[in-house]
């Protein structure tokens, strides 16, 4: 595949079959999706419909990403509350693979500041026992570094830093979990794209997702919209062997698919 085939988009809530098909009439091949609202909520796949998407995708060599949802707090150790995130963890599992999806992206949750240990022990041990569940069942789970909140926010997201994603990279094997390497959040914090690429190399990346930012706060830009250095970015990556895909999260149908091909003339 050449790079601009190897770059796709985040579709988010839009209606999957519609998404799918916009892809396959503009000529992507790869496509994240949301499952928590809308047209496509975990309760509204039949296995006829599921049959369709995979129909759909494999008859056009379109791979699909289910992408949940960051607010859902992967952190959170409350009695009920916590056994209703694992469940949630693990029907997004189980749709990823009714759906044929060859990725999941997954999140580390988020913390209060007065409650950092008890969180991260939280959302480690869950992590640990999703990913023993996806290698089980036979799905890829990929970890998501998030975005650094300011520092007078209430809560923060874990996993925003290098050390903090190393805590799950050391304690779970490259088998059971893979990195979705967002450049934007990377941006955010002193460690850089460099920082990141420099801690961890290419070997977990399963997805590189996109956007430009201005450095200060989380803000999904167009890119030279912002102050992201993508010529660097795509460099390091493709120089050290990266032949995954690339996932675009900004703008509309028509930015998307003229950035594309800005984006595949930087390396």
């Amino acid at each position: 595949m050449t790079l601009k085939d190897r770059i796709g988009v985040d579709a988010g809530t839009t209606r999957l079959e519609d998404a799918v098909q916009w892809a396959i009439d503009n000529e992507f091949f790869f496509l994240d999706f949301n499952a928590d609202a809308g047209p496509n909520h975990m309760d509204s796949w039949s296995v006829e419909r599921a049959r369709e998407i995979r129909n759909m995708c494999e008859s056009n060599g379109i791979s699909i990403g289910l992408h949940t949802l960051s607010a859902v707090n992967v952190a959170e150790f409350s009695p009920y509350v916590s056994r209703g995130v694992e469940s949630y963890m693990r029907a997004s599992v189980d749709l990823a693979n009714q759906l044929g999806c060859s990725w999941a992206v997954v999140h580390a949750g988020y913390h209060f500041s007065g409650d950092v240990p008890e969180r991260k022990k939280a959302s480690l041990d869950r992590l640990v026992r999703i990913c023993k569940y996806g290698a089980d069942t036979g799905q890829r789970i990929l970890l998501e570094n998030l975005n650094y909140e300011p520092e007078k926010a209430e809560i923060h997201y874990l996993a925003h830093t290098v050390e903090e994603i190393r805590l799950y990279f050391n304690a779970i094997p490259l088998e059971q979990l893979g990195w979705a390497f967002t450049a934007n959040h990377s941006h955010l914090v002193p460690e850089g794209v460099d920082g990141f690429i420099d801690a961890f190399g290419i070997e977990r990346i399963g997805e590189v997702r996109l956007a430009d930012n201005n450095g200060d706060y989380e803000v999904h830009l167009i890119p030279g919209e912002g102050t992201l250095d993508f010529s660097n970015l795509f460099t390091r990556l493709e120089t050290a062997g990266y032949r995954g895909h690339y996932s675009m999260a900004y703008g509309s149908d028509e930015q998307r698919i003229e950035s594309r091909n800005s984006l595949s003339t930087l390396v």
